[in-house]
């Protein structure tokens, strides 16, 4: 059983292993007028990602503070649109990056309104200048290890709505925030799950989507010429809190804009 924390009643303890080693991961859930669409697909994650990084913490036990989340923050305002935030760290105490025998797990849960969502024409986007290593140990886990992603995520000036960031082998992996689809002549492209910093829960939304209606969907590397070639036929971005989101300009080349992933994946459908 996790020690509970509210945000706004002070936080974590000073001497948390997330804060002090980012030791832990993280969930962001969307809450559309006091349902949460994704649960299930954030709740599936957070429990296997844990356990890969040896911290337990029940589904159950996570669902039931999604629950008490819900009732705390209920009302007209609170709950219309909103993001709840769950951050899990292996625990307090020792110093050292050594974790201690025994040790409870902390579970942190804040609340803030939704961000303004794209504009549906679609979003200016551009390559960003911080490669991004992955871990093989630690691919698509959602840890609270972003360095790398907030340095990135520096580069969003203006309008430019995120940046896409490559691996040292030149391949596209994902945006700071968001993860990429590619609609090609004969199907839909993303990058495979073992390369990605984050597997995103609307990633495998859409993939489940796609398939289910016997679209051609398939993981594979995707370099800067597939997005701005020939055979491209749309960009998208994807985000469990924003949604699927079409990219129109990609590094100042303007880009095909249909929005048929959008219509194929219905996003705000319920899968609690």
């Amino acid at each position: 059983m996790a020690q509970l924390y509210w945000a706004d009643e002070g936080g974590l303890p000073p001497d948390d292993r997330g804060l002090a080693y980012g030791d832990g991961l993280f969930e962001t859930i969307r809450i559309d007028d006091g349902r949460a669409p994704m649960l299930a697909y954030h709740l599936d994650r957070m429990v296997s990602d844990a356990r890969r990084l040896g911290i337990t913490i029940g589904r159950s036990e996570l669902d039931g503070v999604v629950r008490q989340a819900l009732a705390r923050y209920s009302g007209p305002e609170a709950t219309a649109r909103c993001v709840f935030k769950l951050i899990l760290t292996r625990g307090s105490g020792g110093r050292g990056y050594r974790p201690g025998p025994g040790m409870l797990p902390n579970l942190l849960v804040s609340h803030s309104p939704s961000p303004p969502l794209p504009a549906e024409e679609g979003v200016k986007v551009d390559f960003s200048r911080i490669p991004l290593t992955v871990n093989p140990l630690f691919s698509g886990i959602k840890s609270l290890n972003r360095l790398e992603q907030v340095m990135a995520s520096r580069e969003l000036q203006g309008d430019l709505f995120e940046v896409l960031m490559a691996n040292p082998a030149g391949h596209i992996v994902e945006g700071t925030r968001t993860n990429l689809f590619v609609e090609m002549d004969d199907g839909w492209v993303t990058p495979p799950t073992d390369s990605l910093a984050v597997a995103g829960v609307m990633r495998r939304f859409v993939l489940e989507r796609l398939r289910n209606a016997g679209e051609a969907a398939m993981e594979q590397p995707v370099l800067p010429e597939d997005l701005l070639g020939g055979r491209c036929r749309g960009v998208y971005l994807t985000n469990s809190v924003l949604g699927v989101v079409p990219v129109r300009s990609l590094a100042g080349q303007d880009l095909p804009v249909a929005g048929r992933l959008a219509t194929i994946c219905a996003p705000n459908t319920t899968t609690e």
